[in-house]
This record gives C-alpha cells, structure tokens and sequence, in this order.
C-alpha cells in the first residue's frame, strides 16, 4: 500500500487519484514506525512537494495534510533523539525542504494555508534556534540545528495567516505559537517580535467572536514558563486576561454556536490568569499595580469563587477532559495551588501600595488557601519544576479533516 500510494502521488495524471494518494500517505505518515526506514520518509517529502504544487486545488489540499501529518509524527521522534542522539531521523537537507514546503504553502488558498501552518507549528517545536552560546554544545551540523532567518519567516508567515486567515487558520496558528513558545532553544524575552505576538494573541481574545480561538490563544499565552519570557509585554498580557474572563464572566449574550465552548473557554482564561498572576511581584511598572488595586474587588471575587469550588472536591484540579486537539488544553497542576500563588501575588502588590483595607481582605483569602494546601507543597517550586504553563501539546493527527 505504502509503495503504490507514493508511486499514484508522483506518477497518476489523474487529480483524484493522486489526491487519495496523498490522504493515504498522510494517513501512514502518523505511525512513527515508517521513520525507521531509510528511504520511506524521503519517498513522502518528495511526493508531498511535487503535488503541493499541482493545479488542482484539492490535490494541494491533500498533501498539504500530509505535510503536517508528516511534521508531527517527525517532531515526536525529533524529541525522542535529544535523548538518544542515536535514533537519527532524517537529514538536515530534508528538514529544510519541509520548512520551504510548508512557507511556501502558507500564501496558498484557506484550506491549505491552514495546513500549512499546523506544519509550521511542528517544525517550530524541535528545530534549534540557538545563539553563538548555545552552539558550542550543539554543532551547528546537526539535523535540527536550524537558520534563524527560518524563524524569523515562520513567525511572519504566522503573523500573517492569523490576521488574514479564516476562523481554522486561526486557531491553527494559536496552536502552532503555543509549539513555539515551547522550543526551550527560544529566549523569548530577547526575540523582537515577541511583542506582537503577544499583541495579536490578546486581540484574538479580545475581539474573536468565536470561542475556540480564544481558547486556543489563551493556550498559547500559558506556555511561557517565567515572568522573564513576557519581557515587556508582561503588564498587558496580565490586563488583558483579567479583562477577558471579566468579559466572559458577565456576557450572557454569547453566539449558539459558542454555547458548549463557553465552559472550556472559561476554564482555560482561569489557568491562564492564574498562570500570569503568580508571576506579579511589587515590583511592578506602577500603571499594571495601579490597575491590579483598581480591579481589587473584582479579582476578590472571582478568586473566591474558585475557592468555593474547591468544596466540590478534596484535590479538584484543572479538567483533563479539556486536553485534546478540540477542546484546548489545561496542564494537570493543582488548582489550589495555583490559586495560593496568585493571592500572595496580588497580596504583596497590595501591602506595598499601602492599600490597608484591600491588604486584609487578601490576607484572609491567603490564609483561607493556605489551609487547603498540604504544607509542603510550595507553589513557587511547582511553577519551576512542574512547568506550569508548559502544555502539553499532544495533538492527534487530523484524520477526519474535511478536504
């Protein structure tokens, strides 16, 4: 199957034929099995690359679903090598031609376009975008060592599929910069586009109407691991997640179609909030203090809230059910715990602007979360060593995507 699928994709005159070749070979490409052999993975790119540039529309379609099929399964055995450099998986030339397939087809039409960037977003994952330093440790030779001039044409390329892409392209593109953001050769804070990333994932909360990408792209906001990562951007990113889940929390007025995204959605602006909160320190550029103070009340609330659903359960944490390539994703982290570190945050912002009143309301939150957490637990640590923020991105193949 796998020899006549490749021989119809680069040989059938016919667009059908050669368009269920290319679904055959995206299919086979998601069994990691096939980059054990030392031809069959070559055997794809080659088929992949001659139809992505056929004339006909659903033909391109197809292999641009192979293509990220492909990118995906390499970007697991990609990660599996930086354990075990001697598994080996393809070559460097072979990388690069899937990073130009996949740039190339990012200006093609809506349906391959969105393809195309969920294969940006896998190669993002695991090539090594390193500085001078970081190249003594890892030869510049090496199968994933990759130009920086990619990443610079990677993220334009996404930058431009989200503002000019329909609702799929879009989220696919918050899925692909969460991808991003997890690629620890990355020093997102030193990167100059790294603030109109941001820019435009709190946009894409702000004003899309449709709510799963506005969870995709509170996702993508969650993965990075340190105050350090949002550089600059860190005071906006904060306003705008409490804006938003004071948005969501006060809109009845939701379309029908968001009605069963509404929930996850929510759940997913929490994580987040709390993921960004834990980071605020007195410290602070004094206009995000002063709206933390503003937004005291507000906050209070919504923390209490989150307190009262601890009831529900004795070690209540994020639903898993949300982690899945529809749904978005939420690591498996206490909700207690996340809860502690945000209200000790926002606390030592209150007690240094000398705001008494709102200093001992927090005070008595604090010591309300601090009795349902065990005691050795540090929420600080967890943030380190558990990754908060680093989602783990899992996606399943898109079989059943329409062509």
């Amino acid at each position: 199957m796998t020899a006549s699928s490749v021989h119809a994709a680069l040989s059938n005159a016919v667009p059908s034929v050669r368009s269920a070749a290319c679904r055959a070979i995206g299919i086979i490409a998601c069994f990691p099995e096939i980059l054990s052999s030392p031809s069959l993975p070559l055997k794809f790119i080659d088929a992949i690359e001659l139809n992505t540039r056929n004339s006909s529309a659903p033909v391109r379609v197809a292999a641009s679903w192979a293509l990220a099929n492909l990118c995906s399964c390499i970007r697991f055995k990609a990660l599996e090598v930086y354990i075990d450099p001697s598994a080996g998986v393809l070559n460097k030339s072979s990388i690069s031609l899937l990073v130009e397939i996949a740039l190339r087809l990012a200006k093609d039409g809506e349906k391959v376009k969105s393809n195309a960037v969920r294969a940006l977003g896998y190669l993002s994952r695991f090539i090594r975008f390193m500085n001078q330093a970081d190249k003594i440790n890892y030869p510049s030779d090496s199968v994933f060592y990759g130009d920086p001039v990619w990443l610079e044409r990677m993220v334009q390329a996404l930058m431009s599929c989200v503002t000019t892409g329909n609702v799929k392209v879009q989220w696919n593109v918050c899925h692909a910069l969460s991808n991003l953001f997890m690629n620890d050769t990355l020093r997102l804070q030193d990167m100059p586009w790294a603030s109109s990333v941001y820019s435009i994932l709190l946009l894409l909360i702000r004003d899309s109407n449709n709510y799963k990408i506005k969870m995709h792209a509170a996702v993508a906001l969650a993965v990075p691991v340190s105050r350090l990562d949002y550089g600059s951007s860190f005071p906006d990113v904060v306003r705008g997640l409490v804006h938003a889940l004071e948005a969501l929390r006060s809109n009845n007025s939701s379309l029908p179609s968001n009605f069963k995204q509404k929930d996850n959605l929510e759940k997913q602006l929490t994580f987040t909030a709390l993921h960004l909160l834990g980071f605020v320190s007195p410290n602070e550029d004094p206009s995000l203090k002063d709206f933390l103070i503003k937004k005291a009340s507000i906050l209070e609330d919504w923390l209490k809230s989150l307190c009262t659903s601890f009831n529900n359960s004795e070690h209540q944490t994020f639903p898993t059910e949300a982690i899945n390539d529809e749904d978005g994703f939420s690591p498996n982290v206490t909700q207690k715990v996340m809860v502690s570190s945000a209200v000790r945050s926002l606390l030592g912002i209150y007690a240094g602007r000398n705001q008494q009143a709102i200093t001992q309301r927090f005070e008595q939150l604090a010591a309300s979360v601090a009795g349902m957490v065990n005691s050795h637990w540090s929420p600080r640590s967890i943030n380190k060593q558990q990754g908060i923020g680093c989602l783990p991105l899992g996606w399943t193949a898109h079989l059943a995507m329409d062509f």
